[in-house]
């Protein structure tokens, strides 16, 4: 069984915890830090069998309140597919690193102190629709952290637009954050508040804005309402063809 790798375990928790202190020293009483890291597995307590792309969460004394791991991973990216047949005929991951990372479970809501559901998506997982919020645990945003800069000059204003659908869709505001994307706002109808340009150093100071007051069809129906369409139009397609046509002579 793999399970998460302890400070004590890993014989760093000196460095560990003057690392984690140093990043929460500027934080006021009462405000938290979510940031991207990466979290160590092991199967026997002592060494490191695999790793996953992770979001952590801290208050301003260093204390974890929550993790989530990435569940929608890029392939040679993130990790090799077939790793044992590939790797034999010489191919590696795009991204330098011979350790695969490890899927997580998939969408999970992070309780806040004080109170609020914070859902998680980590870079490209916003794009997937219907898959970006657990069902049970409605949250009150989500926080789509990311590094845009796999995807080009073309990459961030498709990513951000993706994000504001997935906010449209579930009815959720998204807060995004990125070095090399369109960090932004995004209210619960999937409109821009705030962004930030790619590439540039910035802050936005905002109000979170509101989820909807009840969930959208959406987010109660997923994409059988899309897939429903779909098949409402093929068969009103299919039906037109087949009506018979007058010549008038």
């Amino acid at each position: 069984m793999t399970e998460p790798l302890s400070d004590e375990r890993s014989g760093g928790a000196p460095f560990i915890a003057a690392e984690r202190a140093r990043a929460v020293r500027s934080l006021a009483p009462g405000t938290l830090l979510v940031t991207g890291g990466l979290g160590l597995n092991s199967r026997d307590g002592q060494s490191v069998s695999g790793a996953t792309n992770s979001v952590f969460l801290f208050d301003h004394n260093g204390r974890s309140f929550g993790r989530y791991d990435k569940a929608h991973l890029v392939p040679y990216g993130e990790y090799l597919p077939m790793r044992p047949i590939l790797s034999a005929i010489g191919l590696s991951r795009l991204a330098p690193g011979d350790l695969d990372f490890a899927d997580g479970p998939g969408p999970r809501s992070l309780a806040l102190p004080g109170g609020g559901l914070m859902g998680l998506q980590i870079c490209y997982e916003i794009i997937f629709s219907g898959q970006v919020v657990d069902r049970a645990h409605r949250p009150t945003f989500i926080f789509n952290p990311s590094n845009d800069a796999w995807f080009g000059a073309w990459g961030p204003p498709q990513h951000l637009a993706q994000a504001r659908l997935r906010a449209a869709e579930e009815g959720i505001p998204v807060i995004r954050s990125t070095p090399t994307g369109i960090s932004a706002l995004i209210d619960a109808r999937g409109r821009l508040l705030r962004s930030i340009p790619p590439a540039t150093a910035g802050l936005i100071d905002a109000d979170l804005p509101p989820p909807a007051a009840q969930p959208t069809p959406f987010a109660r129906a997923g994409n059988i309402i899309p897939l429903a369409l779909g098949f409402l139009l093929l068969f009103a397609a299919i039906a037109l063809s087949r009506r018979p046509r007058y010549r008038h002579t």
